[in-house]
């Protein structure tokens, strides 16, 4: 069953009898007062009945999370804002700073990913800087301070300093897939974050780099050997993905061959341990919990990794497991959106898109910021992880990203309108006891 799964991969407005000609002034000449009267009158005289919403037929794919236990919807984040350092001189003198600076030395030390040597002559030294940034959990509370130093991978050339660059990563398709099995088995899914995941990469070419801000050693025209690969390096990802492939290889998992970053394992009780990779995160389910704990002890034994427990934030989406099945959504991301282009006191619209409008391209009209366009059609395309209901929307605005004008502006910010109503909603895939079957597939 598992492997035909993976393989298979307006309103009622009620008068209130008013007579209009009883409303109609005895002097022929009105005045403008006496127009603002009347119409004051008019509208005095009319009555609203209730008006019946109806939620729209796309909706039932999907639930807004109302239904969930307050013990659950604290996973549910919120938004909040840091001013992380730019430089290293903006960081140097703050102690979180320095100390995850320190912790990302230590990390590069640890790992043997470098060795001082002179540069040798007619070889280049590729420059680094210091990147940092607050990592938040999924109620928007801090939760570290990370420091990475990374390579200025740009001055790298093809042929000489790197060849093959190209590593896969896990689709959402599979992602949804797995969570969808997983909900309907009643299987936990767990997480695992890899620390420093680009530093266990082994490099096949001699690279150098310059010594980092604040770490200089030895004299001033020494350099950095590295022995495996640093962020930022061009052929970095690739080669951690050979190094992770290498591991699940020697474990005796089975790739999916359509999905490069699935991996499969059985034994021969009919026991299944299925995990998926997203560069250094990795979620991993099965239908026995002592197949996962000793997946996690030997990883950890290979790798420095940390055991986030059951999934709960991931890429971005919050995650609630519960005996009813999981419940994704991207709550923080969709208020971050707003926030980023000042939506988020907007008027809420009951639908993405007006309908019966047709969008066209119109080279007779003046152009929009096309910048700024692309920024938020590109941010709501990330929401259709866990909104389908935004899907044909979405695409549609991105058909003009080339020369976008108010007309189409406008139509962007009407789903950012309608996503102001909607933020907590998402996808429910419920725990079932029918047997999975595949109804339907896109390519």
């Amino acid at each position: 069953m598992v492997e035909d799964v993976f393989n298979g991969l307006d309103n009622n407005v009620e008068d209130g009898g008013s007579d209009s000609d009883a409303s109609l002034p005895s002097n022929p000449i009105q005045t403008p007062n006496d127009s603002e009267d009347d119409d004051l009158d008019v509208q005095a005289s009319t009555s609203l009945g209730p008006r019946n919403r109806r939620p729209p037929v796309s909706h039932n794919d999907y639930v807004s999370g109302s239904e969930l236990d307050n013990d659950d919807l604290h996973n549910l984040a919120t938004y909040t804002q840091a001013e992380d350092p730019k430089t290293y001189a903006e960081a140097e003198n703050q102690d979180v700073w320095r100390t995850a600076m320190d912790q990302e030395m230590e990390s590069i030390k640890s790992n043997n990913t470098w060795e001082l040597a002179t540069l040798p002559a007619g070889s280049n030294a590729i420059g680094v800087k210091w990147i940092f940034k607050t990592k938040y959990n999924e109620k928007g509370e801090i939760e570290k301070h990370k420091a990475r130093l990374v390579a200025k991978g740009y001055t790298q050339k093809h042929g000489i300093d790197y060849n093959e660059v190209f590593a896969p990563v896990a689709r959402w398709d599979t992602i949804r897939t797995i969570l969808a099995l997983a909900a309907k088995e009643s299987w936990n899914v767990f997480q695992l974050d890899v620390k420093s995941a680009f530093l266990h990469g082994d490099l096949a070419e001699d690279i150098y780099v310059e010594q980092p801000l604040g770490y200089q050693m030895g004299n001033k025209n020494s350099v950095y050997k590295l022995k495996k690969a640093l962020y930022g390096l061009k052929q970095a990802p690739r080669a951690w993905y050979s190094k992770i492939e290498g591991y699940f290889n020697d474990e005796k998992f089975e790739k999916c061959p359509h999905e490069h970053t699935l991996f499969v394992k059985y034994d021969r009780y009919g026991k299944i341990l299925i995990v998926s990779l997203y560069v250094d995160d990795l979620i991993c389910t099965g239908n026995d919990l002592h197949m996962i704990q000793a997946f996690k002890e030997s990883m950890k034994k290979r790798f420095a990794m940390t055991d986030l427990g059951k999934m709960k934030y991931f890429l971005g989406v919050e995650v609630i497991q519960s005996k009813e099945g999981i419940f994704i959504n991207q709550h923080k991301y969709a208020v971050e959106i707003l926030k980023r282009f000042g939506m988020e006191h907007c008027n809420e619209v009951c639908s993405p898109i007006v309908p019966g409008s047709k969008l066209v391209k119109n080279e007779n009209e003046s152009a929009a910021d096309a910048r700024e366009y692309k920024q938020m059609v590109g941010s709501l395309m990330y929401l259709l992880a866990t909104r389908p209901d935004l899907a044909f929307s979405v695409c549609l605005v991105a058909r003009f990203m080339d020369r976008p004008t108010e007309l189409h502006v406008t139509a962007v910010k009407r789903i950012m309108r309608y996503l102001k109503g909607t933020l907590a909603d998402g996808i429910m895939y419920s725990h079932n006891s029918d047997e999975a079957k595949l109804v339907g597939w896109s390519v």
